[in-house]
């Protein structure tokens, strides 16, 4: 298994985001557990193109410091929602034989969503923890309804849903 935390950046990080605390602590609590199992760590970085204020060399651009990886973990930057836009990226996942990806972190609405989608149509089981992924309120719903709908509509054939604990535990074994 792969905890791929996506966009866990700056810029992004916002305590506006659908229940920011909650968000915060399970994402905090599988990096670290995933750490201490030695499940591999994985951090996606959006690059919204230069002059955008979240770019390379911005600020806004770097995870955020309660989540720096760690040396030994890969950093991928991706262009596009998904991360599977990134060449080295969906190199370096066909080449694992586990085919696993817990995937955490933001926008559930777009960045998650098409991560998501992609993985699953490239063979991988995806998992997605209960409040592991976010995003802000829009122009048509709340951070909250566009959580649920996604996690709990648009993936439901798509995904393997698993409670918090339950994530913690696939950590573990």
């Amino acid at each position: 298994m792969i905890l791929l935390v996506i966009d866990m950046q700056k810029g992004l990080v916002d305590d506006d985001l659908y229940a920011f605390d909650l968000f915060m602590d399970r994402t905090a609590q599988l990096v670290a557990a995933a750490r201490k199992n030695k499940v591999e760590v994985i951090f996606v970085q959006h690059d919204a193109g230069s002059g955008s204020g979240m770019s390379a060399g911005d600020e806004a651009f770097e995870i955020i410091d309660e989540l720096r990886p760690e040396p030994d973990e890969k950093v991928f930057v991706k262009t596009i929602n998904s991360c599977f836009g990134n060449r080295d990226f969906k190199a370096y996942l066909e080449q694992q034989e586990d085919k696993r990806l817990m995937i955490i972190g933001l926008q559930t609405n777009y960045c998650i969503d098409a991560t998501v989608k992609s993985a699953f149509e490239r063979g991988f089981e995806v998992i997605i923890p209960e409040g592991t992924n976010s995003t802000f309120d829009n122009d048509y719903m709340t951070g909250e309804t566009t959580y649920r709908y996604y996690n709990e509509d648009v993936w439901e054939e798509l995904i393997n849903a698993v409670t918090f604990e339950e994530a913690i535990k696939l950590l573990e074994e």
